[in-house]
């Protein structure tokens, strides 16, 4: 059995949470058709649920690209997934032992990841802790979800060169599973709120203007343009 539409969306979503695609990476139909060995309507319909969940963009003119989020996006994004995240810990019931030996199980995997050369395995680890905690807490829905604005974040902490050290997210993640095995919803809800500002605060962001001169000239910028074609 083939390739599907599908498949090929998550291997796109994935490879931007390993950081190996940039911001405003061109995604040409061809060259993915060949590197997944399938047909461009399989593509282009990839491309195009990538494009409904906000991950890509298309130009008549240009071809498909992923998305290089501006600055009020970027904020957007983070709201966004505080939203999603603390409302799912705040209504968490206790979490089995089946849930919690599957968290302790990837925070190890960060660990080792860390311990490694492999920038694109840590990234992706440390971005897909999220979506593994989602799960845990029960909501599937919500999880596929959060995938989607993780990968968003990614693609902003590429383009505004994020600080936030992969050793600090990850003892961040340590903390909020050793509070929800504790059973103190309201510690690791509180955790989680800190972690999020902290990878945030981390961006290089000027703050927020409320000036309607300053937000249209930030409108009428240019989009940023890639410089070569993602990598294979």
């Amino acid at each position: 059995m083939g390739i599907s539409a599908t498949d090929i969306s998550q291997r796109i979503v994935e490879a931007v949470l390993a950081q190996k695609l940039a911001p405003g990476a061109r995604l040409g139909e061809q060259q993915l058709a060949m590197l997944f060995d399938c047909s461009r309507t399989i593509v282009r319909e990839a491309l195009t649920r990538l494009a409904a969940r906000g991950i890509v963009t298309v130009s008549a003119r240009r071809g498909w690209y992923l998305i290089a989020p501006s600055e009020d996006e970027a904020r957007e994004a983070f709201e966004a997934r505080r939203v999603i995240e603390l409302g799912l810990i705040r209504g968490q019931r206790q979490l089995g032992k089946p849930a919690l030996a599957r968290l302790k199980k990837h925070l190890q995997q960060e660990k080792a990841a860390l311990r490694g050369n492999d920038v694109g395995t840590r990234s992706f680890l440390l971005g897909d802790f999220h979506v593994c905690l989602a799960e845990c807490l029960g909501n599937s829905l919500l999880a596929d979800t959060l995938r989607d604005y993780t990968a968003r974040t990614t693609l902003i902490a590429m383009l505004y060169q994020s600080s936030h050290e992969a050793a600090a997210s990850c003892q961040e993640h340590v903390a909020i599973v050793a509070a929800l095995e504790q059973g103190d919803g309201a510690r690791a809800e509180a955790l989680m709120a800190q972690h999020l500002a902290n990878v945030q605060a981390a961006l290089r962001l000027p703050a927020a203007s409320d000036d309607p001169l300053d937000q249209r000239c930030r409108a009428a910028r240019p989009p940023i343009l890639p410089t070569h074609l993602p990598p294979t």
